[in-house]
């Protein structure tokens, strides 16, 4: 299984060009999911989303397509990774779960200013719901910030895996000590594709790979040439040999390059 798509969908400045001139913008997802089989949603890393906002993406995308969900940077950024019981219990309680059979992996991106701490890393991974059942009885101690339209805590499908994948930032995390981590604790470790800024990570550590391409020579806005194309639709085949499941991501979203790269990518490995 590769899946190639997008990160995020409401960009204005793909309206014209991925977006057909006219489309409502309430088409915007259903559209993007005729082109696409998958896409991470990055508006749960900003702030907790309505539970009906899932349910609706859901419907809107067909259960044939996979959602890869960002993680809250209220655990990443500004907890930074501690003391983070609640905030987890409320983000697996705000509707997360009404994905469904559609809910592809979580997505853990860490900020470049947090250096490796394997005690802290070994802990929070640890707290991970690993089943759709136990994500929903961490769900089921938020707190009251969730009520109404905003709390879903029932899992349709208790046995169903959930995967992570954890985006790293700091120089720091180079190195054995967290790829045998990643492995302890079955998380795909991402390769992070951004001109000189992170650390690229190769390494598969998990039985699924996952893959964020944020520009081939300018963050979040330059496209990827037909060579660049070529050189990952190599590297995504061979991870999918190895390890049978590979989740693909383009980022470089600011000029409007991400879509058609996707489709591109998806083009060269169908």
């Amino acid at each position: 299984m590769i899946r190639i798509g997008i990160s995020g969908w409401n960009y204005r400045g793909w309206r014209g060009s991925f977006y057909p001139p006219g489309l409502p913008q309430r088409r915007e997802l259903a559209h993007a999911a005729e082109q696409l089989d998958t896409i991470e949603v990055n508006g749960t890393f900003y702030s907790l989303q309505r539970a009906t906002s899932f349910a609706r993406w859901r419907a809107e995308a067909g259960e044939d397509f996979v959602f890869s969900v960002k993680g809250p940077r209220f655990v990443t950024h500004m907890k930074r990774l501690r003391d983070v019981d609640t905030p987890l219990a409320n983000f697996f309680a705000s509707g997360v779960l009404l994905l469904g059979p559609t809910l592809g992996p979580v997505l853990w991106q860490l900020p470049p200013t947090l250096p490796f701490d394997v005690a802290l890393l070994e802990d929070f991974l640890s707290r991970l719901p690993r089943t759709c059942g136990e994500a929903a009885e961490l769900a089921s101690r938020h707190d009251e910030r969730l009520s109404g339209d905003r709390l879903a805590t029932v899992a349709e499908r208790p046995e169903q895996r959930i995967r992570h994948a954890l985006e790293v930032r700091h120089e720091s995390f180079r190195g054995d000590a967290l790829l045998e981590l990643a492995r302890r604790h079955d998380v795909a470790l991402v390769t992070s594709d951004a001109p000189r800024r992170w650390p690229v990570i190769e390494t598969l550590t998990s039985d699924h790979a996952y893959v964020r391409l944020h520009g081939d020579t300018e963050l979040y806005a330059s496209g990827y040439t037909d060579v660049a194309l070529d050189r990952w639709a190599v590297k995504v085949r061979d991870w999918h040999d190895q390890v049978g499941c590979v989740h693909v991501y383009f980022d470089n979203d600011a000029k409007g390059h991400a879509p058609f790269d996707a489709l591109k990518l998806r083009a060269r490995l169908s």
